[in-house]
């Protein structure tokens, strides 16, 4: 029987018990990622804490093309507030549990409510997702795979993001009947360069502004109601937005909805919320930030040699001696699964060119007709597959960013979302020239 393993808050551990992993393996596996029972609606709008959903169904390359090799990016699954957030969420919940009173219902959930949530680490139904990830990617790409040729692993260094990746391998192995074992080969250290994670950068901007830009509009009406149903409570827009992060956060670790779930939905707030995470990662690291997408070029450099199966080139945040070594940055694997962050997964999005906007997004105001939608992108869990494809015998690539084919307009991408590799090289000119100054401007 495998355990699958995820450390949480005070030294305590969830273990999952995988024992279908023992019995004979079709190319079809049993998740073990469990419901939530919140609608698909609301966690939509849960911004970069929505849960990964595919947003179609996998659709098989034409079968002129066989795919050659993958790579898969991911972000760590579903965890607890980090540190500084949680002592913001909990200064709030200690104004509203200070009112006088309570004179609505809706608020009658608090007299029996404690925080007992836990700060940054993977709580169970992430590594969930992380083991249903390993196991749906076998399922898709066995006939890659050899134990000659196992898939390449590396992880970011901090810890949800390592114990993500080893769900991950984890999940591969149970699909495969554990007859193929990949193991999590890198952890880049995050005082170090690192391609997997944003914090190299020391001159980067914020989103700060446009977060309370847009609290000031949509947030208003919600504190108000809240403020007249706990008189003395004297809540602030940015309170009633650390207190809507309860349903997510609190519906993850206990997989069952919370009761600030209820309360928000009866207050139409979650819209709002969700184009404040829209915002939050466009002028955080994505093309609203001017050294946002600078961020993401060592990645897509990396990306590069992994598809020509040449060394990488690159002047940014890569390791130089770790991409240097066969032992670990090694070409010529057919598939390559790295785990990372969502700050960083949107600026390597926007280095490489997708999700491009017709005009920036606006932070008094949400086009219902943008895609850059964060729990589309980069929810708990999300990832981004590059495949790479012969397709009668001339290489192609395509990207799928939570299952969904997405256009390459920018490669010239053809109705099945194919570009020729070729074109593809030719299209990442901002990577391949290093940010076109930009990587100097965070340090200058």
């Amino acid at each position: 029987m495998r355990l699958l393993l995820v450390a949480l808050a005070g030294g305590a551990s969830y273990a999952y018990a995988a024992a279908f992993a023992r019995k004979p393996r079709s190319l079809t596996y049993q998740p073990i990622t469990p419901s939530l029972n919140v609608s698909q609606t609301v966690q939509s709008d849960w911004a970069a804490y929505s849960p990964y959903v595919p947003l179609a169904n996998y659709t098989a390359p034409p079968a002129s093309c066989e795919i050659t090799q993958v790579n898969i990016l991911q972000r760590h699954g579903a965890r607890y507030p980090t540190g500084s957030s949680g002592k913001l969420i909990k200064a709030s919940v200690k104004k509203l549990a200070a009112a006088t009173e309570s004179t609505s219902s809706q608020l009658a959930f608090l007299q029996d409510y404690t925080y007992d949530l836990g700060k940054n680490d993977l709580v169970a139904f992430g590594a969930a997702q992380s083991y249903d990830a390993g196991q749906e990617a076998y399922t898709r790409y066995a006939h890659l795979i050899s134990q000659d040729n196992l898939p390449f692993v590396r992880a970011s260094s901090k810890e949800r993001v390592v114990q993500s990746a080893t769900n991950w391998t984890a999940g591969f192995a149970a699909a495969s009947n554990n007859g193929l074992t990949p193991v999590l080969s890198v952890i880049l250290s995050e005082k170090a360069n690192d391609t997997l994670d944003d914090a190299m950068c020391t001159n980067v901007g914020s989103s700060d502004a446009q977060i309370a830009q847009w609290q000031a509009v949509y947030g208003p009406p919600i504190t108000a109601q809240l403020n007249a149903w706990a008189p003395g409570a004297d809540l602030s827009d940015a309170d009633t937005a650390n207190l809507i992060s309860l349903c997510p956060f609190e519906t993850v670790y206990h997989e069952t909805p919370s009761p600030f779930c209820t309360l928000f939905e009866s207050l139409d707030a979650f819209p709002g919320y969700g184009y404040s995470g829209d915002l939050d990662k466009y002028y955080g690291t994505g093309y609203g930030q001017a050294l946002g997408r600078v961020q993401g070029v060592g990645y897509v450099n990396e990306l590069l040699a992994r598809l020509t199966n040449t060394s990488v080139q690159d002047t940014t945040q890569t390791n130089t001696t770790l991409d240097a070594s066969p032992a670990t940055f090694p070409l010529g694997r057919s598939m390559y699964a790295d785990f990372s962050h969502d700050n960083q997964m949107v600026a390597i999005y926007a280095a490489l060119g997708l999700f491009p906007q017709a005009a920036p997004l606006d932070p008094t105001r949400a086009d219902v007709n943008r895609t850059w939608i964060t729990s589309r992108m980069v929810p708990f869990a999300g990832r981004m597959v590059v495949e790479r494809l012969d397709c009668a015998g001339a290489p192609h690539v395509r990207i799928l960013v939570n299952q969904e084919v997405q256009p390459l307009q920018f490669c010239g991408g053809d109705s099945d979302g194919l570009c020729a590799l070729d074109a593809f090289v030719q299209s990442q000119g901002y990577a391949r020239g290093g940010g076109a100054g930009d990587w100097e401007k965070c340090f200058s």
